[in-house]
């Protein structure tokens, strides 16, 4: 049964500050803000803001050579031009709905995903091509958490959820900032650090965390009986408890994380 917040089902809702906002796209921040910049890349003007004291280490060949090939995919716009970044496009509609064929790279079928609009590409500009991998990866190698999570399988849900998609490119977003993966030529913070010794065991520990980032977001999102205006506290609590995580002395690689076992659950 889901849970009844906000007011009665329709078009319109009222924001904290008293002011009608439509529905259809999710407001996290307040004052508020309409339309795509409100969920990729506006929420983290504040959770940004905390920085760790500089810390200087020294990286190993492997894990130089992993974080140079990471940092690169950050480079990479998504370009709704580009034939193979279509083709994915097209994989994570597949991934998402194996009956239900895909009409165009523009229709209103991809709201159903939780893309703010009918053209995903405009939401990609926030992240880039890395978020759209990140998605994939999450559909590929764990399907049965990828397929909980988009259709909110699990939990006392919120009358207004969060749209699966935009949420997965937040995601994206906030990792590579509580990373600090584009600082360049290494993370400059304590758990960016700390990643860098789990990417060293495993080159696909970024798109691994994640998976789990996600997994513990909606977790976080169930425990907190949150609806989409609370998206920026839930988010938060993420990060924080992944610092927190990649901190244990006990984690050496990306399976020892405590969230990893969301993963199949």
């Amino acid at each position: 049964m889901k849970r009844g917040k906000g007011d009665k089902k329709g078009t319109k809702n009222r924001d904290v500050s008293g002011q009608v906002v439509p529905l259809t796209e999710p407001v996290v921040v307040a004052p508020p803000m309409v339309g795509t910049r409100s969920w990729i890349g506006g929420l983290f003007t504040r959770s940004s803001r905390r920085q760790d004291k500089s810390i200087d280490y020294t990286l190993s060949p492997l894990q130089e050579e992993r974080l140079q090939k990471l940092q690169d995919r950050l480079l990479v716009p998504f370009e709704e031009t580009r034939i193979d970044h279509q083709e994915s496009l097209k994989a994570l509609w597949n991934a998402s709905f194996p009956n239900i064929n895909l009409t165009g790279l523009v229709t209103e079928q991809w709201k159903d995903m939780g893309w703010q609009g009918p053209n995903p590409s405009t939401d990609f500009r926030g992240c880039g091509f890395i978020a759209l991998e990140n998605l994939l990866f999450s559909a590929r190698t764990y399907p049965v958490c990828f397929r909980r999570l988009l259709l909110k399988q699990k939990g006392d849900r919120a009358k207004w959820e969060y749209p699966f998609a935009v949420a997965g490119i937040n995601i994206s977003f906030m990792l590579i900032q509580m990373l600090d993966l584009q600082n360049t030529p290494k993370p400059k913070c304590l758990p960016g650090m700390n990643f860098l010794k789990l990417l060293e065991e495993d080159e696909n520990a970024f798109d691994v965390l994640y998976c789990i980032a996600f997994a513990m977001m909606d977790a976080q999102w169930l425990a907190m009986h949150a609806s989409y205006m609370e998206f920026n506290e839930v988010l938060q609590a993420t990060r924080n408890q992944l610092e927190r995580e990649l901190s244990l002395d006990d984690t050496h690689r990306i399976q020892d994380l405590p969230a990893y076992n969301l993963l199949f659950q």
